[in-house]
């Protein structure tokens, strides 16, 4: 019973900082912050849903997957291909989008789920990079448009002009940026309640049973690559759905989001935050946003900067922000930690003396006997 009210109160304190957040960022855009920050705050709620759902493979499933930008890259793709050859509505092929990737998902994980630890770090990273090859040395002429040779996926260059959301029609070329803005939030919101929802599961608790004791949850009748192959299909949606964003958003679909740089950038948002938490995600996009964003001063130095910030939280903030929030929120001082270690102390010692009076008077009684 008090497994599940403890769960309860966790339940309930998601939903009340989850409200808070939407709140936050409902009534941002009323103070007028600038299209700059808009813009980047509508970046961050993208990276955040596309880390969100890589922390549930990574994270909570325990698969080492370094492909999941593939899977970003195949929402966007499939939607940009679909607005430009078959002039769909965006928002249709970008659902297209969204189910091809899962379909992609399943196939990349029937093909590197067979592997265990590191292997599948190297089999999915190698997709990655092979599909990054295969778009930038793409350089035969599809289709020829206003005597411009396109290529079937817009080589180096990308995939453009295949259409937007229509926020140009129904806001307004001003507010265009703020339709923009509130499509990411939904993103990140309903993406964050899917992946809230699989962690609070049953499902949830196979996927980290299978992380933690994978030869115990085996015994006990899970099959890890069963569990492990949904869950990598599962969140490869709302990746796909990322992807599709991005390209609607930025007009542009392109190898970029396939490069070894992006995917560290994101891979460290989900360290740094915390790996296989709920909020550590988020917490971990936002600060990478704010430190990519005050470091662009200083121009070259910039990695340099953000691989320093990198290592530094790794090192002195091994649980993420998260653990860090954490501990301060439930910091006591020393001495109450003490004297807490010492009344349990005292408990445990009174109960060994209970349970030798009883003993001895159990032993009394039948000696009488």
């Amino acid at each position: 019973m008090s497994s599940q009210q403890n769960i309860w109160g966790r339940v309930q304190r998601d939903f009340w900082l989850g409200l808070a957040f939407v709140v936050l960022f409902l009534i941002l855009p009323a103070f007028e912050p600038g299209k700059y920050f808009v813009t980047q705050i509508t970046l961050f709620f993208i990276w955040a849903a596309v880390v969100t759902q890589w922390n549930l493979v990574f994270g909570v499933g325990g698969i080492f997957s370094l492909g999941h930008m593939a899977i970003f890259a195949v929402g966007g793709y499939v939607m940009a291909m679909m607005g430009l050859y078959n002039e769909w509505n965006l928002w249709a092929a970008m659902i297209v989008g969204g189910i091809t990737a899962v379909i992609f998902s399943f196939l990349m994980g029937v093909l590197t789920l067979r592997l265990r630890g590191p292997y599948v770090a190297v089999m999915t990273l190698a997709i990655a990079q092979v599909m990054h090859a295969l778009i930038v040395t793409d350089v035969e002429c599809y289709f020829k448009k206003d005597l411009i040779c396109i290529n079937f996926t817009g080589g180096a260059k990308g995939i453009m002009k295949f259409g937007d959301f229509g926020f140009k029609d129904w806001l307004g070329y001003k507010y265009v940026v703020f339709g923009n803005y509130y499509l990411a939030l939904a993103l990140l919101v309903i993406g964050s309640i899917f992946a809230f929802s699989i962690m609070y599961s049953s499902l949830g608790a196979t996927f980290r049973a299978v992380r933690d004791h994978t030869i115990c949850a085996e015994t006990r009748g899970v099959n890890r690559r069963r569990a492990q192959l949904l869950l990598f299909s599962v969140s490869g949606f709302f990746t796909g759905l990322a992807g599709g964003v991005y390209g609607g958003i930025y007009r542009t679909v392109g190898p970029d989001s396939l490069t070894l740089p992006v995917l560290l950038f994101l891979l460290s948002m989900m360290v740094i935050g915390g790996r296989g938490t709920h909020w550590g995600p988020i917490l971990g996009a936002g600060a990478l946003m704010i430190a990519d964003t005050t470091l662009r001063g200083i121009g070259d130095y910039r990695i340099a900067g953000l691989s320093l910030i990198i290592i530094l939280s790794i090192i002195f903030l091994p649980r993420g922000l998260v653990g860090l929030v954490y501990d301060i929120f439930n910091w006591k001082p020393r001495s109450l930690i003490q004297f807490q270690a010492g009344s349990a102390d005292l408990r445990k010692l009174q109960r060994e003396k209970y349970s030798k009076k009883l003993n001895l008077r159990y032993i009394g009684k039948t000696s009488t006997l």
